[in-house]
């Protein structure tokens, strides 16, 4: 077996990326047909491992596993020595020696990085503080329904330069696509990211710059979990990129509307818009489950 991790959406091939997409689309389209995969992952195990609370990963992981036949085991802080500090390291490979994969939802990359190095089977990242790779998936495969393949198009991202929009940076080098990320000075995306984005990034301060012709809008929450205590100081700093309807029209007519969810009605986004006919936030939330289901196949399959 080929040892693969998805610690970022870096550590895939753009043409990786739209293997998976493809595939993913494909079990969704089945699945909804009535077709049962419970051979594809049968006698297979996903351990997961939440240090950071979810209601989307957690579900569509375990929903994921259980529609492929294999299984998930839900591991929070309290449930593992991981919470009274045993190391990353001998987690990573006493978990290896019992389970096919790990999924890993927390708060340091470098933790991930960490379980990575030292583990002997795939290592997913579920998010971490940097990057989002899992819902990035989910985001992409959502656009190719719609429109097709999202090569040439420009991407609009409104708010904060946080995961999501650090995995959009990568996404859009990868996969050819032109992202103009609007945020408040002070919370521009990771710098080592955008360093070797090159073109595929633009860099702007102003939200309706990013949005102007844009084919996707998207944008998330201006205070992500653990950011708790900023939220004062970050409604303000955010007080202008506020995706509404006017905004949307700054768009092309056939652009779409992402969210990841959970949205702050009012706040980042108007209910307007995110109810609204160009919004595809409701399939973008059920592509995780088909993207990480296609995403553990082609892991397990190295």
């Amino acid at each position: 077996m080929n040892l693969r991790h998805f610690v970022s959406l870096a550590d895939l091939t753009g043409t990786e990326i739209r293997q998976i997409i493809q595939r993913a689309i494909e079990l969704k389209d089945e699945t909804r047909a009535g077709t049962h995969h419970d051979g594809i992952l049968r006698g297979k195990a996903l351990a997961m491992i939440f240090e950071k609370s979810s209601t989307r990963t957690r579900v569509s992981f375990e929903v994921g596993m259980q529609q492929l036949g294999g299984n998930a085991l839900f591991l929070s802080p309290r449930d593992t020595q991981l919470g009274r500090g045993e190391p990353i390291e001998d987690t990573a490979r006493v978990l290896s020696r019992m389970v096919d994969c790990v999924m890993i939802r927390t708060y340091e990359h470098e933790k991930v990085e960490r379980f990575a190095n030292y583990a002997s089977v795939p290592v997913i990242n579920g998010l971490t503080d940097r990057e989002h790779p899992a819902q990035l998936l989910a985001d992409l495969q959502t656009y190719f329904e719609h429109r097709g393949d999202i090569r040439g198009k420009r991407v609009a991202w409104i708010g904060d330069g946080n995961n999501m929009c650090n995995s959009y940076i990568h996404a859009a080098r990868l996969l050819g696509f032109t992202l103009s990320a609007a945020c408040p000075e002070g919370y521009d995306p990771d710098p080592e990211i955008s360093a070797v984005a090159g073109p595929a990034l633009e860099l702007v301060r102003d939200p309706r710059q990013a949005a102007q012709e844009a084919d996707l809008v998207v944008t998330d929450v201006w205070a992500s979990m653990g950011q708790e205590d900023e939220k004062s100081a970050r409604r303000q700093a955010f007080s202008g990129f506020f995706v509404d309807a006017e905004l949307m029209r700054l768009a092309r007519p056939e652009a779409v509307f992402m969210h990841c969810l959970p949205a702050h009605r009012e706040e980042e986004v108007s209910t307007e818009v995110l109810e609204g006919p160009q919004s595809v936030v409701w399939d973008e939330a059920e592509n995780r489950l088909h993207a990480q289901k296609a995403l553990v196949e082609f892991l397990l399959a190295a």
